[in-house]
This record gives structure tokens, sequence and C-alpha cells, in this order.
């Protein structure tokens, strides 16, 4: 046989494209020819695939070679074909038979030793794979506990290429991914270490329980990073497709913890404030990767010293956090990452960040300068904002630990339960990410509390996605009270929060 095929897969975001890798070896000038518009790592391969073959124990055919990479029109990048271009070849070279691998996708990148070396990705790819037919892999021996993940797939993993050759052979066979042993999940921060704070305690409850975003402004040591170090702790653990999703997310980011190859846990990122638009919403030159508020999925996004981020970084967000997913265009193609994340910004009320009001030295125009950075339209995507003031020295002596985020998740997690129940046989869950239109076909308040809202809009306090954030955030409040819709207090709770009691 002069001609093999293998199977690989291309991954453009999340999405996977099954990749025929074919070798033919003819009489000619011995040299080896990569072809199908493949990046640098991809025709970098024949050079490690060939000192792996031989540092295997196997010859390297002196022929010419001829690798093709298909569909030849879709772009191929990374080390991940390597695997699957020296079974080719040996396969061509009928070092190995390939009937027990011909329906088989060959994952992961070689070492001149022979090493099989653990790539990115491999979750999605395997997905991809699965949707294509292809119902057995070969991945490296560092990626086979995440793609073990994916049901309804046979999935071994090789710790080098001279076990891949046995294995072909009929040997030994390849390492499976075992039985899966659930790690405990990670210990969070816990309520029970903020002191004081009643303000910033409910509006990070009522943040949980709807999943609203969030801003802090108060003095340093107001208790803002400890507040939203904590929102993890308070929501849900995240569901089966859920966890699937965000670690495919943190697979193709090469974010995923060793012996952790599930994410069960809502992240938590928090990007220095240094940190560019790629690193926050995505990208790169060949390869484009998700950011922070793609790592952030189903979990929380803080952004600490808010308005020390640039000003393009801060605006970036505003169409993320409408769709909850971004799209990254470059000359080589677009790619889409998941991006339903809770925000949750934190600043100082002033430059020189003084402890007290009298200490402080800012002009009034300088401070309002620094607050502007975070700008008006960023700004009404917010649903709560609050300002926390200087901590209770009370609260600080006494030392009495406050309510415990195990008591406060559970009243969350109820409250969740009735927005479910609410939005039943709907894509949607909870309260805040609900359109604005089925918002206000399910629930439009009357008498009272819709003139506090007709005030306020007249006021120019709310714009037209503000009122539909306070419906949102009523909703939210009734639910933690367990009343199936909102009363009057419960509005004006919201428009408080909303306008941080400017409507007051």
């Amino acid at each position: 046989m002069s001609l093999a095929r293998t199977l690989a897969v291309q991954l453009d975001g999340l999405d996977g494209h099954l990749v025929s890798v074919e070798a033919d070896l003819a009489n000619g000038l011995p040299g080896t020819t990569v072809i199908g518009m493949g990046d640098t790592a991809v025709q970098q391969s024949r050079d490690r695939v060939k000192a792996a073959v031989v540092n295997s124990g196997q010859t390297w055919p002196d022929r010419r070679i001829t690798l093709a990479l298909s569909p030849a029109s879709l772009r191929k990048n990374g080390s991940g074909f390597d695997l699957a271009i020296a079974v080719a070849v040996l396969a061509a070279a009928e070092t190995v038979d390939l009937r027990r691998g011909a329906q088989t996708v060959w994952i992961g990148e070689l070492g001149l030793d022979g090493q099989v070396r653990a790539v990115r990705g491999v979750l999605p790819a395997l997905f991809a794979a699965r949707r294509a037919g292809v119902r057995s892999a070969v991945v490296p021996l560092g990626n086979v506990a995440e793609a073990g993940l994916v049901h309804g797939m046979e999935v071994l993993g090789a710790a080098s290429l001279r076990e891949v050759i046995t294995h072909l052979g009929g040997g030994t066979a390849l390492t499976g991914p075992g039985i899966r042993v659930v790690p405990d999940p990670p210990v969070l921060p816990d309520m029970a270490d903020v002191l004081g704070q009643p303000e910033g305690r409910a509006a990070l409850e009522l943040a949980a329980a709807g999943g609203h975003h969030l801003s802090m402004i108060g003095p340093p040591g107001a208790g803002k990073t400890m507040l939203a170090a904590r929102l993890p702790g308070l929501l849900p653990p995240l569901t089966g497709d859920q966890a699937l999703e965000v670690t495919a997310v943190h697979s193709v980011a090469g974010e995923l913890a060793p012996g952790l190859p599930l994410v069960t846990t809502p992240p938590f990122v928090d990007p220095h404030h240094t940190a560019s638009a790629a690193a926050i919403i995505g990208g790169g030159s060949t390869v484009v990767r998700p950011g922070s508020i793609s790592l952030a999925h189903r979990g929380v996004l803080f952004l600490d010293e808010a308005p020390e981020f640039k000003p393009t970084v801060l605006d970036a967000l505003r169409q993320p956090l409408e769709s909850g997913e971004v799209l990254i265009a470059r000359a080589s193609g677009a790619v889409r990452y998941p991006a339903r994340f809770q925000l949750v910004l934190a600043a100082n009320p002033c430059p020189c960040a003084a402890a007290r009001d009298l200490d402080c030295r800012c002009e009034v125009g300088l401070r309002r300068r620094y607050l502007s950075r975070l700008s008006g339209p960023l700004m009404d995507r917010v649903d709560i904002r609050i300002e926390l003031p200087a901590l209770d020295p009370v609260a600080l002596g006494s030392g009495e630990p406050g309510e415990p985020s195990s008591v406060i998740a559970a009243r969350v997690l109820a409250a969740r339960d009735r927005s479910a129940h609410r939005w039943r046989g709907t894509p949607w869950r909870y309260n805040a990410e609900v359109p604005g239109a089925v918002l206000r076909r399910r629930w439009r308040p009357t008498g009272e509390p819709s003139r506090l809202l007709d005030r306020a809009v007249r006021a120019g306090l709310l714009t037209g996605r503000g009122y539909d954030r306070v419906l949102r955030l009523s909703l939210t409040a009734a639910d933690l009270a367990a009343r199936d819709e909102p009363t009057m207090p419960d509005v004006a709770t919201a428009l408080g929060l909303r306008t941080n009691g400017a409507a007051a």
C-alpha cells in the first residue's frame, strides 16, 4: 500500500471540522511535502513526525511523500495533526495495519522522542467528530480524562508513538479513560467573612438570584473585592450541559486544571486592568483564542478598578452583555464563542482613592471624569448600582461572622427555581436573560408601581433598556420573597438599586 488515510479535527472556536489526512508514497527524490493550507505548525509537523518515527524504532520511508489535509480550502493550524500524519505515513509504508483504526480520529502532538503530548481543544474536537459519525478516537494520555467526557465514543489514550504502533499491531491496548472520579468541588470564599455592608450583601444576593450585572463604588477597604469574589459561591452548580459547555471553552484556551477535566462550578475571572481588548474579548492573529468574557461563561467576570481599564475595552463589553456571545472576525474568518457571564464592576470614587471624603484632594471635575470612563451605554446594561460606604467600625470591632454562603445560596436556588418555573417552555431560566418584549408580555406593572416607573422615565432616570431591567429586578425580588408577582416594595427596591437611590 502506498496510500493511506486517517482522520483528524480542525477547530474554529468551538466548532470542529473533520479533516482527512492522506499520505502518498511515490517513487522519486526523497522528501516530504505538506499541502492543504496548513499554518507554520502544520508545515513543521513533517520534521517532528520524521524524528518521532525514527526514535520510536521505525524506518522513515526513503521515498517522495505527499501529505494532503482535506478539505484543502479549510485552514489548518496547530500541532494536533502530528499523530494522524504519523499513523498515515506508517500505514502507507505498510509498517502498521490501519484496519483497526480506519474510522478513528487521531489527535496529538509528537515530540522528537516519540512522546504524544497533550493539546488544546480535545473536548470540542471529539464532539465535532461524534457529530460527523466517528465513534472512536486516540488522544494524548494527558487528555484522556477530558476526552472521556464525550459519551458515545470509544476513547483511548497514548503516551507515545511506540504504544500506538504496538496497538495497531494487535499488541497491548492503549489506556482508556477508566472510571471517572468526580472530585470534591473547590472550597469557595464564604460570605461569613464579610463584615457589615448589609446593602452590599443584599445586592449580591439579588444579583445571584436573577443573574444580574452589578457595579459597586466605594472607598478602599469597603469590601468590594471580597463581595465580588464570593458571588460564585452563591450561584447554583453548573448543570451537566453547562459544565460541558464551559469545559469546552477552557479546553480550547488551555485553561483546564490538571486532574479536573470537568468544570462544575461557575468560573470567576478577574483580569488585570492593563489587559488588552484581545485578552478580554478574545482574538489572535492565526488562532483566535477565547478571551476573559468567554472564560467567564456561565460564571462571573470581575473588573476591579474598572475605570482604569481602557475605555475601548470597557465599551467592547456592550454587545456581548446583550447577546451572550461574541463574534470575533479576522481576515482568515470569523469565530464565535459563548459569553453569557455576570459582570461585576468595582471602582473607587476618585483617582486618589482616599479612605475618607475629607482626605480627598481631587477636584469635582476630576472625580466626575474618572467615573465617566464607565460610559453611559455600558452602565445602562448594569442592572444593580450601589455605593458602598466605608466599613462600619462597630461591625469591624465586633468580629461577628455574617450569614454564611450556604444559607444565602439556598435562598438563591429557591428563587432560581421559581424563575425557571415562570419561564418554563422558553429558552430562558432566570430573569436577567429574558428579552424585554417577552418580559412585558409576561408581567407589566399596574397602579402605583406603574406610576412610579413612569415618573422615573419622564425624569430621565430610566431609558427603555433601564425600564426593562427594573422589571427584571422586580421579578427577582419577588422570587426571593416567594411571591408570584412583584409588589410595590419590590418595584421600589429594584428602581432604587437601578438608579442608585436617585429615584427616591
